[in-house]
């Protein structure tokens, strides 16, 4: 993969930079997935099965009429809904099974929104939790979203 040429004098808000930063280590193709999508994502409360986070919309995220892009938006009930199996006292993240999601309305550029995930249920091999990303300043949903993941730690193949 070919590295970018390092310009950080143009950076307007240190966003380039800090993406340039990551595209100058090693392991650029994860990281860089990081940093590009879910940077500045925080954690505001972890508990006993429920995860509350908050976002503040970035223009990278947009599309043309300023919109959050549906599939940053999924990234985010794909993150906070795998981090909160961990919350309800599952050993590991899984692995995607299905995961649902209903676009019920738009965050804008720069808009403040929360995600919360709540776990549903966590059995011996399989667990399902709910996302909810709202407009932090109304509480209207944007997004409604259900992850079921296999959770068994052992994974058996006969290939």
């Amino acid at each position: 993969m070919p590295k970018l040429e390092d310009d950080r004098s143009k950076s307007k808000d240190g966003e380039e930079a800090a993406v340039m930063e990551w595209q100058l280590e090693s392991g650029v193709v994860s990281k860089l997935y990081d940093v590009f999508t879910v940077a500045g994502l925080r954690v505001d409360a972890i508990e006993p099965g429920r995860a509350l986070c908050s976002f503040t919309v970035p223009p990278r995220l947009t599309d043309k009429s300023k919109r959050m892009h549906g599939g940053a938006l999924a990234s985010l009930v794909d993150l906070v809904g795998s981090a909160v199996f961990y919350a309800g006292g599952s050993p590991t993240t899984g692995v995607s099974l299905e995961i649902t999601i209903s676009y019920i309305n738009a965050a804008r550029a720069n808009e403040e929104i929360e995600i919360e995930g709540t776990v549903l249920g966590i059995g011996e091999k399989t667990g399902c939790v709910v996302v909810e990303v709202r407009k932090k300043s109304t509480g209207e949903v944007i997004v409604h979203g259900r992850h079921t993941k296999y959770l068994a730690l052992a994974i058996s193949s006969k290939l």
